[in-house]
């Protein structure tokens, strides 16, 4: 018997040592955010600086809310990223246009239409759910109601967890939604862009309960 291992993100990291220490305890991958007014905002320098340490099967993500185009391909020409994240109102034309892997975050409403949602990000290769407080494009630090989340009847593709978790509540939520993976940010701090080196580990210790 296949045993589906949950897949997990270390977002809004800002050092290397803490790039470092993700990789060291296994996590699947890690979130650069690229989004000035954010406290875990890094610049080109820092970013490809942290990237540059991770090793083979950890993907880096570069984080965007509501970039110009150029504002992704400067950093696609300068840091080696994986992955695409896009917290903002982007269309489904707009990540697309990049021809990399991108995931879509959306802030989680218990209305959302997710027929016309597949239709519009077709190629994402996930939906990040992530709590819905107005003008905060994530980060908040809060959960929302997990029953929220789309069947895989309403959603043709994997289904990524944020949202105020942190080593207290991730295994309960992955034991009752069965998500794809999960991704943490703020539950993994020891102040806003520095990472706690012992919650990243109950993170990681907690994720089955």
């Amino acid at each position: 018997m296949v045993t589906t291992r949950t897949r997990v993100k270390f977002c809004g990291i800002t050092r290397i040592v803490d790039a470092q220490l993700a990789a060291d305890l296994g996590v699947d991958a890690i979130g650069l955010v690229f989004y000035p007014p954010s406290p875990r905002s890094v610049t080109i320098k820092q970013a490809r600086e942290i990237a540059s340490v991770l090793p083979a099967f950890v993907t880096s993500t570069a984080l965007f809310v509501n970039p110009t185009p150029d504002e992704v391909d400067t950093v696609l020409a300068t840091v080696p990223i994986d992955l695409l994240q896009f917290h903002g109102d982007e269309s489904g034309e707009f990540c697309r246009q990049f021809n990399r892997p991108y995931i879509k975050a959306m802030a989680m409403k218990p209305d959302l239409n997710w027929t016309a949602l597949n239709r519009e990000y077709s190629d994402a290769r996930a939906f990040l759910v992530d709590t819905y407080k107005p003008g905060t494009p994530g980060g908040t630090g809060e959960t929302f109601n997990w029953n929220w989340l789309p069947s895989k009847q309403q959603v043709d593709k994997p289904i990524i967890l944020a949202g105020g978790l942190d080593a207290n509540n991730v295994g309960k939520a992955i034991a009752q939604t069965g998500v794809f993976g999960v991704d943490v940010s703020g539950g993994i701090e020891a102040s806003k862009g520095v990472k706690s080196a012992e919650k990243m580990q109950q993170f990681i210790s907690n994720l089955i309960v």
